[in-house]
């Protein structure tokens, strides 16, 4: 089949269109999924395709929708959720960390959850500081999620298409700012397997470990890093759990360098478990120390200067691979 150009909210619209259709299964509850179409348009016009009660709008209840959720998988429905926001997943925490991600341990494998929760985390839209965290470091560290965070256009279809014939619950976050991106899918080959890392530009000089939005602004920095002399490799992990660590242990034993760059708040954030992994195993290859590039450890601010100075950007990126490298001082250092 030919590639289709499409936006990411299409491709995720399609994965749960493709899905319905082959299985009965399957359905959509959450707050204005229905008439309104979602808070961000993915789920629009699948209430007329497939009627009220596989397209279910429920109250504003977010511990009523996840535990609604987690009953029906375990009766034999899959259930797709939808919280509005990452940052209402609190709300959520005993039906997601101790019925959802425990019961299929508990009951010996007799029971399962095989639900998919969609949310929708990070900055871009001066959501404020309520309404643009990146929490997915609260579901790493739950035996049992599986935690998906995809970036491409592509990988929006085909993750949810894998999210949707996993056994376990999966935590699939969806950046708010890559809604509207454009780019190429082909509904017949995914990027790649269900938790493989792909290497989505190849370097010799630095390792760039990234996921979601910040694997485009791991991109346009290796563009400028290139012109520097300095060759940057980018590896998406896409799938935070499970993990594929292989790739970029490789590649950092390759290039004897490594950053990690997270959208997400430098304290106790999935970086650190990314930089725990290079250290210990990459420790006799590393020319450097593996340096952290993530959010900053405050409230999300409502102006949109303040939330991109938030976050990394190419430009912080770029400059910290020159200091890693060439060791030429970044311009905030001046």
């Amino acid at each position: 089949m030919a590639m289709i150009e499409t936006t990411y909210r299409d491709a995720l619209r399609q994965a749960l269109i493709d899905a319905m259709n082959e299985d009965p299964s399957v359905f959509l509850m959450g707050e204005e999924v229905g008439r309104y179409g979602g808070a961000y348009g993915v789920t629009k016009g699948l209430l007329d395709m497939f009627g009220e009660h596989r397209v279910v709008d429920t109250p504003i209840a977010e511990a009523g929708i996840v535990g609604a959720a987690v009953g029906a998988a375990m009766t034999g429905s899959r259930p797709v959720a939808e919280l509005m926001y990452i940052d209402f997943a609190g709300l959520t925490m005993d039906q997601v960390a101790n019925q959802a991600a425990k019961s299929r341990y508990m009951f010996g494998g007799q029971i399962g959850v095989p639900m998919v929760l969609r949310m929708q985390g990070g900055t871009g839209r001066s959501g404020a500081a309520q309404h643009s965290q990146s929490l997915e470091s609260w579901f790493t560290h739950v035996p049992g999620l599986r935690v998906v965070m995809p970036a491409t256009v592509n990988d929006a279809y085909h993750l949810l298409r894998m999210a949707l014939k996993c056994p376990d619950p999966v935590m699939f976050i969806e950046h708010k700012s890559l809604y509207v991106r454009k780019g190429e899918m082909d509904p017949e080959k995914a990027d790649a397997a269900w938790g493989q890392s792909v290497i989505r530009r190849e370097g010799s000089d630095l390792t760039i470990v990234t996921y979601s939005k910040m694997v485009f602004e791991a991109l346009a920095a290796a563009e400028t890093l290139a012109q520097n002399g300095v060759s940057a490799e980018v590896i998406d992990i896409r799938c935070l759990n499970p993990l594929d660590d292989e790739t970029f242990i490789r590649s950092v034993m390759k290039t004897g360098r490594a950053m990690v760059v997270t959208e997400s708040v430098m304290t106790s954030g999935f970086a650190a478990e990314l930089s725990a992994r290079i250290s210990e195993r990459c420790f006799d290859y590393l020319e450097e120390p593996v340096l952290r590039v993530s959010g900053e450890d405050i409230p999300i601010p409502v102006s949109p200067a303040l939330e991109r100075g938030a976050v990394p950007s190419a430009q912080l990126i770029s400059e910290t691979g020159l200091w890693l490298v060439r060791r030429i001082a970044p311009s905030w250092a001046a």
